[in-house]
């Protein structure tokens, strides 16, 4: 590792994927993985293996659900999703700029239910205590807000069917996955390189909308072809593909979230120690455990602990203009090691102040 990655996206990976990766970019049976054809088997088994982790990995496999790897990230799936379920109206919770542009999408093609919001505040909490209508056609929401740093912890129990942004926070934590209905990810959050998006869809939602759909914005096209409808993101697939075996070979989902708990815990509880520092979120309970948002009390000290962190060679650790401050995205490659180094130099300000 050549820094200590807190970058919000692009994610870190691991070393191990890297290596693989790199390797399959020079050699990946006699061409590279740059050059292979889509459709050829070498590939056609890296696409099958990845749905079939995919699946595996949120406790799906054989229950009715799908997975495409598709382009157009996350934000195409603001659109999609609207595209394919969206009768006459839906129920958005909004947690924050992603969530906000989810809806705007969304209101292009029925009636939008806002059913809660913490824009009051800055998206710096996650709202409870909201009804979602029972006559929507879908609820949707998202489980992490990178760019604010607050989580949904709890999956929300609803009549209707559920449709989740899981981008920032896939694979890592268990949830009851089964509860949705639709899950999407951007795979540059927590999964691979940026240029894929996962899709868990249960197919029995699909196909109830009178619109037309056009072929590539239409669900039930892209199973049809085993997400090959048009040209993959073949070596973005292929990373993820990499990286979900790297997370099934360590342990899975169980193994990383109890070292995705203790990062988060370590950094946490020196933010909530040092007196130098405060936590952005306003409820702990809200705070997520891939985004974590913090300020200097005091600004006198941002150029002295910017030098210290930087000369420690972390990486990514500015917090998005919406929030300022600082932001430690600790996905699930990034290591106990990383954690420690940013509290050590925390402290070490606290010694210098």
């Amino acid at each position: 590792m050549l820094k200590h990655n807190f970058s919000a996206g692009p994610c870190i990976l691991p070393q191990e994927v890297f290596k693989k990766a790199a390797a399959a970019v020079l050699n990946f049976n006699d061409l590279s993985i740059l050059e292979i054809s889509h459709r050829s088997k070498d590939f056609v088994e890296v696409m099958e293996k990845a749905q079939s982790l995919a699946l595996e990995h949120l406790d799906l496999t054989d229950k009715g659900y799908k997975a495409l790897f598709l382009g157009g990230g996350a934000s195409m799936q603001f659109l999609m999703v609207a595209y394919n379920l969206l009768e006459s109206k839906a129920a958005y919770l909004n947690t924050g700029t992603w969530s906000t542009k989810a809806i705007k999408e969304a209101k292009l093609f029925g009636d939008v239910i806002e059913v809660a919001s913490s824009k009051d505040q800055n998206f710096n909490y996650i709202p409870k205590g909201y009804t979602v209508p029972s006559d929507v056609d879908y609820f949707h929401f998202q489980t992490n807000n990178t760019i604010f740093g607050t989580q949904l912890k709890d999956d929300p129990t609803v009549s209707v069917p559920m449709v989740c942004d899981m981008s920032s926070d896939i694979f890592s934590r268990k949830r009851d996955f089964s509860k949705y209905d639709l899950i999407y990810a951007g795979a540059q959050k927590n999964m691979g390189p940026a240029g894929t998006t996962l899709i868990v869809v249960k197919e029995d939602i699909l196909g109830k909308v009178s619109r037309s759909i056009p072929s590539m914005l239409d669900y039930q096209v892209h199973i049809s072809k085993d997400s090959m409808f048009n040209t993959p993101p073949v070596f973005p697939i292929y990373v993820s593909m990499l990286t979900m075996q790297w997370l099934k070979d360590n342990g899975g989902i169980e193994w990383i979230e109890k070292i995705n708990n203790e990062k988060a815990a370590l950094v946490y509880d020196e933010i909530d120690r040092n007196e130098l520092f405060e936590g952005f979120v306003a409820n702990k309970e809200d705070r997520s455990m891939m985004n974590l948002t913090f300020n200097l009390v005091n600004e006198d000290h941002k150029d002295t602990f910017n030098k210290m962190w930087q000369e420690a060679g972390i990486n990514g650790l500015n917090g998005h203009r919406s929030v300022g401050g600082y932001r430690a995205s600790m996905y699930n490659a990034l290591t106990l090691e990383s954690a420690q180094t940013l509290v050590d130099v925390m402290k070490e300000l606290e010694r210098k102040a």
